[in-house]
């Protein structure tokens, strides 16, 4: 298991600092760049030499807005599919899924759609969705149109960003909307949530039960 830890600042940080802890979960099949969009964001590198995540890789990452400090575990699933029976353990209690397809792989956008229909079974509580598209770098070969996509995301209520890892552009702002949405989530901690009805008015991101997407919000 390979372990990160990182920190970022913006801004600069003051005497007393709040704490918000989220536990964040990268979804997605093998080869679509997770583990490349991690290492990109806390290791400010790219390698084409990444090999294949087995089970789960696990960071951590402080990042620094304004008087809060968001304390992330960050972790990266394996793709493959004889270790998708392994998935729940490592999405059971996270605050935030990230759903990552390849552009040029309709397949890998298809599969996203089977993980959420699994987090709607398997998982109860609040949870920010990011659908990310990932390999803008290989845009002339891009098979999921960007409206379908964007499509998809709304009607799951989730927020939508493209990414790339080898041209690092993207990324930063899926972990800062995270960060963002997972303060918002902790100011709170009165609201009621069930099957039916979402009160929790988030302007970055989506938390929601997942039992009921019927609320669309503005994306980050």
């Amino acid at each position: 298991m390979l372990v990160l830890i990182n920190e970022l600042i913006f801004g600069p940080p003051p005497t007393t600092m709040k704490t918000v802890e989220g536990k964040i979960v990268l979804l997605g099949s093998q080869g679509v760049g997770k583990t490349s969009m991690v290492v990109r964001y806390l290791g400010k590198m790219f390698s084409h030499h990444i090999s294949p995540t087995i089970g789960a890789s696990f960071f951590t990452c402080n990042i620094n807005l304004g008087d809060t400090k968001v304390k992330l575990q960050v972790w990266d699933t394996a793709g493959q599919e004889r270790f998708r029976s392994m998935a729940p353990m490592y999405y059971r209690n996270a605050n935030a899924a990230l759903l990552v397809y390849d552009i040029t792989q309709m397949s890998t956008f298809n599969s996203i759609k089977s993980w959420v229909k699994e987090l709607q079974r398997n998982v109860e509580d609040p949870m920010i969705l990011c659908v990310v598209g990932n390999k803008t770098d290989l845009e002339s070969q891009r098979k999921v149109p960007k409206e379908e996509a964007i499509q998809y995301a709304t009607s799951i209520a989730a927020c939508y960003f493209e990414s790339s890892a080898l041209n690092d552009t993207g990324i930063e702002d899926i972990f800062l909307c995270c960060a963002n949405d997972l303060i918002t989530l902790n100011q709170d901690q009165s609201v009621s949530y069930n099957t039916n009805v979402q009160e929790k008015n988030v302007p970055n991101g989506r938390p929601i039960s997942l039992l009921s997407a019927t609320e669309k919000r503005t994306c980050c």
